[in-house]
């Protein structure tokens, strides 16, 4: 055999080879395995993604606040379409024929392949009426959801909405395919990955017409959804719907917690909207009322709003002063009419008595006091800076310029400067406390959030420490909450300091001179102060926080009431109130008629 017979009789072995493997691999395709066999009858299949039930939401006192409503999402895939009476489809879904055909072509846009939204959330009644006709429209079918369902019109800030997913969290998780809602704010965007369960598939067998045919292989090889985790909340959703009913007319926020675990009762932002409005399919067009109101409703008053907190402020530069050890309890300090810490310049006071202690001046808050308290801890440090960053030091320990890492998705910091801030104001070399002297009334840079005020009053109520505030207490099946919401936080001023300070708060309103005596109530010991803070755009805020019982608190608060004026005339009330209607104590009925009555924004 030569060598030419010799590469033949190889390349024939080559050749024999890989015809043996093909002819082997093609018989084990298309009689062996099952795989394969389903994967050539794609065209016979429709893949019906099942959504999941979403998780339902309960108040502190087992009360069913969120639920669910069956509906129906029209879904098409392009290429299975053909010629139609489109104007009978349009009809049946209430949409115009320029509608429909800038949705197929959106459709088309997306993919040929792949199903996507064509109308959203069909009621059950016209689902019911198309489904009996959809074969006339082949490429189109229907895909049951549940939309959110709110037992009660109050707590649209605190509970959040569902919305539709964008193209961008579509990309980075693939649990969402276009159309899909999600959570958005509140307890449905923070607690989204427990309320959303999770997605099952169908396979229908289906003919030409797209008509389903029954289950492939009896459904063997469909998976069933997990209804998402039913969830506890903190709120006390009676609370919420008396705040909000004492805050309709006015513009602002109240935040309620509970201070001896940090549990949020109420959460109000004014102006607000019934939850209702953001679920089903007028949503995108009641979205955009809101957006377009001018008094922004969509606007979390309480966890993004930043503001001044005026006089409130005094109880920390109090505390601060007494943990530096410049005052005692019974240091006494004058008043001309204000504090004048340069010639000429002056913190202007309200009238009153003179030569007061520190619960006096916080009874009838006294600016002079506060401001001298404020240059005595300056005085203390051998410069500007050190005392600054002591001070900053002791704030920061009460949570201000921090957004304490809640379980809410939006927040803000307020704003609490760092020295930079005022070296490039001002320079380095030229500025001290009396450069900065309206912080010590709680004015200036100085802006906190209504969530921090009330955080800072459970500070106080629980003498000196505080939890996270949160808004979830229980998750189904799971034995614990988020650790870092049941672990204790301490400020950095001794126990022993806050007494005196809570003293004065009391006298606030039992004190017939209190700033705050209109609301006194003899059934409860409350503990307060008023605020009032300057506004260059108008009236001033009203602002007040306050806990009680005055031992063993059951709830500390935060009222910010903007253009209200003084503390005491709009947001001390509403406060009262408030604990009273907590604490099942007898409502000062002429006050409440007051408050109810009350209008702010009329003539906005």
């Amino acid at each position: 055999m030569n060598k030419y017979q010799k590469r033949s009789n190889i390349i024939l072995a080559i050749f024999l080879l890989v015809s043996s493997i093909f002819i082997i691999q093609l018989f084990r395709i298309q009689l062996v395995n099952d795989k394969y066999k389903f994967s050539a009858k794609n065209n016979a299949f429709r893949y019906d993604i099942l959504n999941p039930v979403r998780g339902l939401i309960y108040d502190r006192d087992s009360n069913l606040i969120v639920s669910n409503s069956p509906s129906y999402n029209l879904l098409v895939i392009p290429r299975e379409t053909k010629e139609m009476d489109t104007l009978k489809l349009c009809q049946m879904i209430g949409m115009t024929q320029n509608k429909f055909r800038e949705k197929i072509y959106e459709a088309n846009n997306y993919s040929k392949y792949k199903e996507s939204v064509f109308q959203k959330q069909i009621s059950i009644e016209d689902a019911s009426e198309l489904q009996e006709k959809l074969f006339q429209f082949p490429g189109f079918f229907l895909q049951t959801i549940n939309t959110r369902k709110y037992a009660t019109k109050v707590g649209a800030h605190l509970l959040g909405y569902l919305g539709e997913v964008n193209s961008k969290k579509v990309a980075l998780d693939e649990y969402y395919n276009n159309g899909d809602l999600i959570g958005v704010k509140g307890i449905e965007g923070g607690y989204e990955d427990r309320l959303r369960g999770e997605k099952g598939m169908g396979i229908t067998l289906v003919d030409v017409h797209n008509r389903g045919q029954g289950k492939f292989n009896e459904g063997k090889f469909d998976t069933l959804p997990k209804t998402g985790k039913t969830l506890i909340s903190t709120i006390d959703i009676k609370l919420q719907e008396y705040g909000e009913q004492l805050m309709q007319n006015k513009i602002g926020a109240i935040v309620a917690i509970e201070p001896s675990s940090g549990e949020i009762l109420t959460l109000i932002s004014a102006p607000t909207y019934n939850p209702n409005i953001l679920s089903g399919r007028n949503r995108s067009k009641e979205y955009k009322n809101l957006i377009e109101n001018k008094n922004k409703p969509l606007f979390n008053r309480a966890l993004t709003g930043q503001y001044p907190p005026g006089s409130t402020f005094k109880l920390i530069n109090g505390l601060i002063s007494l943990e530096e050890k410049v005052i005692s309890p019974m240091t006494i300090f004058s008043c001309d009419d204000g504090y004048e810490y340069e010639k000429d310049k002056k913190v202007g006071c309200h009238p009153h008595r003179q030569n007061l202690s520190l619960k006096s001046a916080i009874a009838i808050s006294c600016n002079s006091y506060f401001c001298k308290t404020f240059a005595e801890i300056f005085k203390k440090y051998d410069n500007t800076h050190q005392a600054y960053e002591v001070w900053r030091n002791h704030l920061q320990s009460f949570g201000i310029g921090d957004w304490m890492n809640n379980d809410f998705l939006t927040g803000a910091k307020g704003k609490l400067p760092k020295q930079d801030y005022y070296n490039n104001t001002y320079g380095k070399k030229y500025w001290n406390s009396s450069t900065i002297i309206s912080t010590a009334i709680g004015q200036g840079e100085l802006l906190l959030t209504p969530i921090q005020m009330a955080n800072i009053t459970c500070i106080i109520a629980n003498r000196g420490y505080y939890y996270t505030p949160h808004i979830i207490s229980g998750i189904e099946n799971e034995e614990k909450i988020d650790s870092s919401f049941t672990i204790k936080k301490y400020s950095t001023i001794s126990k022993k300091n806050f007494e005196i300070v809570i003293e004065g708060m009391e006298q606030v309103i039992a004190s017939p001179k209190g700033t705050a005596n209109n609301i006194f109530n003899k059934n409860i010991t409350v503990c307060g102060k008023t605020g009032t803070a300057e506004n260059p755009h108008g009236e001033d805020h009203s602002i007040f926080i306050a806990f009680a019982p005055k031992d063993n608190p059951k709830i500390a608060i935060a009222v910010y009431i903007e253009n209200g004026g003084w503390g005491s005339k709009w947001a001390a009330p509403i406060s009262s109130l408030m604990i009273e209607r907590y604490l099942n104590k007898p409502t000062n009925q002429k006050l409440e008629d007051f408050i109810l009555n009350g209008n702010l924004v009329s003539n906005k």
